[in-house]
């Protein structure tokens, strides 16, 4: 990564949230990289539009998303996966734009993973009222790689349970310029985000971005 870029992410210790076994919540971590963010998920959209994607049950998302990198995450009537190729318009996902890639890098090896190389990142845009219910990352071909999640915009509780679908869940605040990191020992629990409420946002207005960085291939 980048000396200079590097230098804009950590100006001062992050704070640091442990949030589980191999999971931690770095506070603030990509402020200084919000322009950069949002330039590239603009790239990102241009190419590939948000789409409100469909569960195999037939349920439409509230949670509106696109796809960067080697790999898309999407779902329909045939199940959850990885594909090379945007289903809406049949051409590769954007490639990653190198804010992202360098910035998950960096948010793993503060938390204790390094060497993280993602090839997948999955754009959530949540609007007021959308959640993401638990569940588990398992599409992953690799599930040693740790999942990097930064959140921008609207703030939002992470719920953050156990390998369980019935164990305690955690609800944790997270706010604009978090980037939450989780592997490891925790790296199959069950995670999710509760309705977004109303609120306006300096940057964002009534919108909530995730950013989730994977090794997916």
């Amino acid at each position: 990564m980048p000396a200079d870029l590097l230098a804009g992410l950590e100006p001062s210790p992050p704070a640091r949230e442990g949030l589980g076994p191999g999971a931690v919540a770095l506070r603030g971590w990509a402020l200084a990289l919000v322009p950069a963010l949002l330039s590239a998920v603009d790239q990102v959209a241009e190419a590939a539009p948000f789409r409100h994607m469909v569960t195999p049950g037939g349920f439409e998302m509230s949670v509106a998303m696109t796809n960067c990198g080697a790999a898309g995450w999407v779902t329909d009537r045939h199940g959850y996966r990885y594909a090379a190729d945007d289903p809406m318009t049949g051409r590769p996902w954007p490639a990653m734009p190198g804010v992202l890639r360098d910035l998950a890098q960096a948010a793993a090896e503060e938390a204790g993973y390094p060497g993280f190389h993602p090839d997948a990142c999955l754009v959530n845009r949540y609007e007021p009222g959308a959640r993401l219910t638990l569940h588990q990352d398992r599409d992953e071909r690799d599930r040693g790689h740790p999942i990097v999640s930064v959140s921008l915009g609207l703030s939002a509780t992470f719920q953050f349970g156990g390998l369980k679908r019935t164990d305690p869940v955690r609800r944790i605040p997270l706010a604009h310029g978090d980037v939450v990191v989780w592997g490891g020992p925790s790296r199959l629990f069950h995670h999710g985000i509760l309705p977004l409420k109303d609120g306006a946002h300096p940057l964002l207005g009534a919108r909530r971005l995730n950013l989730t960085l994977r090794r997916a291939l």
